[in-house]
């Protein structure tokens, strides 16, 4: 490690500090119906979209109503992906003359952009034509992010209001989500991303000359419009195959601090938007500082653990002074790849800028690790803040429990029902994840797509499901997961993992949402101090994360030590 890396590092943060509470501030006017400096250019926008929609602006949902709504708008958006993926060969703008995909592909595909996974079992430049990317993927990109947002505002509804039973408008929520959040952002990242060298072109390839005197054919297409909305949704599907490492998505280093920055910025801002639109501005910074200091501490160990290199390459000659630079880009340095690593995966983004599978078992461990906590440091967009609060309604529970009085937060009783919906969100994760993981290791044509042997091939299989289920899209590599048995249990994984989650958690947000908002008095625990933030994070690791320790024993901390011996499987 050195004191630019981790200057890097620090500088990127601050960043994003500085941008959390303008971006917050403005997302809470857009959620609250007020207006805002783009009301003037987008409010007939928005206004004859609800016309043509036949929506009331004014008509609000109960939480069953809202939670109906948001699958609808899911399944169709899954039905016309998948249409269209099969259907590619006889749609428009295909220079390249791709077929559609397989079924087993497609079902894969669409379901990971639905739920904003974005996993890929293709490579895009080689699969995918220009109108699947832009009409296909690029619009779910924007619409799995709204709803995510949309899911968040409502259940802050639920803790900002008193007895009554409606959460709000999904359809108004999404819209507004798009329009005037994602789509602005996503054009001015996309302007600057097209100035820091990315393409944005309907042309299929261009053929070059190598210095050898040989034709190399290069492909291109609409990169820096995906690649904007892949990071400020935090969708994190690239546009070609190797993702962010490839230079026409991520072409230096200025490139790469945007991709993360883009990363984090609407996913942390929202926490502060909650804090606003709650009436409670160091709620959301308690909430926010617990991510961050789990967010930095994973930064921290695997930029430690790649910067020491691997005791194999060692033995072999390799110099350790120079760390492990296998799978990683010279451009971009252990630092920065760390930092990327830890930050897409503490989101659910799941872009990479490295291969994961090359780290060194500790900084492999962490990755893989962060998406177990449950995505929420701080999370996708909309999903991180949700799931953060399910920890924060089990903290408090907690703590009433310490000191035998009612749990509350943010003046709402915590009884048996929120208790029961909380603890079944929270124990989808373990269950498809280490349910699946199982029962791959036992199946000899699962097992025959692991790349790696040992424990190693075990950390293919777990961080493969983890990721799906965790709706992060990452892979540890190696695994070949374009098989009938990993397309179709991978999305299955998918779809409970974003939508058996998110049913609970509005269930806990109809039911909050009816009970008064009691005041502050001397006897309630505070939930925006310190001790809250501690006690918080101690849920986290242990609601989170211990339950998967036995697989990651088996898996990469085995692989640690045995890498520390410098004996190789």
């Amino acid at each position: 490690m050195t004191s630019v890396g981790w200057l890097q590092i620090s500088l990127l943060f601050l960043a994003v500090l500085i941008a959390i509470k303008p971006l917050g501030l403005y997302m809470a006017r857009v959620f609250s119906g007020e207006r805002t400096f783009l009301s003037h250019i987008l409010g007939r926008v928005e206004h004859d979209l609800y016309r043509v929609s036949g929506i009331t602006l004014e008509k609000e949902q109960s939480w069953l109503g809202y939670t109906l709504a948001m699958l609808a708008f899911s399944l169709a958006g899954f039905l016309a992906l998948y249409a269209m993926l099969r259907l590619q060969a006889y749609l428009p703008l295909n220079p390249q003359g791709f077929a559609g995909m397989p079924s087993d592909l497609a079902f894969n595909t669409a379901v990971s952009f639905v739920t904003n996974t974005n996993w890929q079992n293709y490579g895009g430049e080689t699969t995918l034509s220009h109108f699947s990317q832009m009409a296909g993927l690029t619009v779910q990109n924007f619409l799995s992010a709204a709803t995510g947002m949309a899911i968040a505002v409502a259940v802050t509804r639920a803790l900002a209001r008193s007895k009554v039973s409606t959460l709000g408008n999904f359809w108004v929520d999404v819209t507004r989500a798009t329009l005037y959040v994602l789509l602005p952002m996503a054009i001015v990242v996309a302007l600057a991303f097209v100035a820091l060298g990315l393409p944005q072109t309907l042309q299929g390839s261009v053929t070059a000359t190598t210095l050898e005197g040989a034709n190399q054919v290069i492909a291109l297409g609409p990169v820096a419009s995906q690649e904007a909305i892949k990071q400020l949704g935090t969708n994190g599907g690239g546009f070609f195959n190797v993702n962010a490492a490839h230079p026409f998505e991520n072409p230096t280093a200025w490139s790469n601090y945007l991709n993360i920055f883009a990363m984090l910025s609407i996913s942390a801002s929202l926490v502060y938007t909650f804090g606003q639109m709650v009436g409670n501005r160091r709620q959301g910074w308690a909430l926010i500082s617990a991510m961050a200091i789990l967010l930095i501490a994973g930064v921290a160990v695997t930029y430690w653990a790649e910067a020491q290199g691997n005791t194999i390459l060692t033995a072999l000659g390799v110099d350790p002074a120079l760390g492990n630079m296998e799978g990683k880009e010279i451009r971009f340095g252990q630092a920065m790849t760390a930092l990327y690593a830890a930050v897409t995966t503490g989101l659910s983004d799941g872009g990479v800028n490295g291969m994961h599978g090359s780290f060194t078992g500790l900084g492999g461990l962490v990755p893989m690790f962060l998406i177990q906590l449950g995505e929420v440091l701080p999370g996708g967009v909309g999903s991180g803040l949700y799931g953060m609060l399910v920890f924060a309604i089990l903290a408090v529970f907690v703590a009433g429990l310490m000191v035998g009085r009612t749990p509350e937060f943010l003046g709402k009783k915590i009884e048996g029902r929120e208790m029961k919906f909380a603890m079944l969100a929270v124990l989808i994760l373990p269950l498809v994840i280490l349910g699946f993981t199982s029962v791959s290791a036992m199946l000899p044509f699962a097992v025959a797509s692991v790349g790696t042997s040992g424990p190693h091939g075990l950390s293919e299989i777990l961080y493969a499901y983890t990721s799906a289920a965790g709706n992060n899209g990452s892979a540890f590599g190696g695994l070949s997961g374009n098989t009938p048995w990993y397309n179709t249990t991978l999305g299955i994984a998918m779809l409970l993992g974003r939508f058996a989650y998110v049913v609970p958690v509005m269930a806990i947000a109809g039911s909050l949402v009816a009970k008064v908002k009691s005041p502050t008095s001397a006897g309630t625990f505070p939930t925006d101090g310190p001790l809250f933030v501690g006690l918080l994070i101690g849920i986290i690791l242990i609601l989170g994360g211990l339950q998967f320790l036995p697989a990651l024993v088996l898996g990469p901390i085995v692989e640690h030590f045995v890498m520390l011996a410098g004996q190789t499987f």
